[in-house]
């Protein structure tokens, strides 16, 4: 119902009460994550043998996913490969935080690399901005922001990498618009439609087309996926003073419901 705390789950019960497992912890088998204030394709499982497969998609480096951007400022290059090393932040104030390498307190930082190509130059509520499509070659927390932040094109309405002085755009304006999964018998290619356009968003003001989204998205299915040799990243959560063992305890049972027997 509308008072209650609007999550995933809820809005997933609400809207598809016959689909809800209740022996799992939340209900539903999610194969992914993605951001707090992320927008856009969300895999999420019907049972524990599809959420294996899928799960093991993930873990092998076969999806593959896409993103539409609105970042601050004019990005000059058309296309580049963001390589910068990303760790936990560990600085007092910032451990909710990722950083990149060399940056004080920066712990385990790890290889990370994102595709960047410039789709629109325009203006948000009168600010030069540029709509970009990001394509993550690894999976790190938080890596498109971090890795948008680092080049000094932060996303529009990240807060937290704007160091708090973005807060006037409603949202954070980053949409999961592409996913595709290789499963064996009937693969997953979904679409989640651009909210990145006048028509819903009247702040935002394209004034030059660069390159067509719907051709990147055809040259990305042609190219296989890059391969970057290294361990899969545990996932990484928001300390928080309310989260008890017990919890912690149900969220690993979570996790391995995702296997197979």
């Amino acid at each position: 119902m509308w008072y209650e705390k609007q999550t995933v789950q809820s809005q997933l019960k609400h809207r598809f009460p016959e689909l809800a497992d209740p022996g799992t912890y939340y209900g539903f088998r999610f194969c992914h994550q993605l951001d707090f204030s992320t927008s856009g394709a969300l895999c999420v499982a019907l049972n524990k043998a599809a959420a294996g497969h899928a799960y093991r998609c993930f873990k092998d480096r076969l999806v593959t996913k896409a993103y539409l951007a609105l970042v601050r400022g004019i990005v000059a290059e058309e296309k580049m490969t963001l390589g910068f090393a990303i760790g936990k932040n560990t600085t007092e104030g910032k451990t909710h935080m990722m950083c990149t390498e060399g940056t004080e307190g920066c712990e385990n930082p790890k290889p990370c690399q994102t595709e960047l190509t410039v789709l629109e130059y325009g203006e948000y509520d009168g600010d030069p901005v540029t709509k970009v499509l990001l394509q993550p070659l690894t999976g790190r927390t938080h890596q498109l922001r971090v890795h948008c932040s680092a080049i000094g094109h932060p996303i529009v309405g990240d807060y937290t990498y704007s160091l708090r002085s973005d807060s006037a755009p409603y949202r954070m304006m980053l949409h999961a618009y592409f996913l595709h999964i290789p499963l064996e018998h009937e693969p997953i290619h979904v679409t989640a439609p651009d909210p990145f356009v006048p028509t819903l968003d009247s702040k935002w003001a394209p004034q030059r087309c660069v390159n067509a989204l719907e051709d990147l998205l055809k040259n990305i299915l042609k190219k296989p996926q890059t391969e970057i040799q290294e361990e899969p990243e545990p996932v990484h959560r928001r300390s928080s003073p309310v989260e008890s063992e017990e919890q912690q305890a149900q969220c690993q049972q979570w996790l391995c419901e995702w296997n197979l027997d």
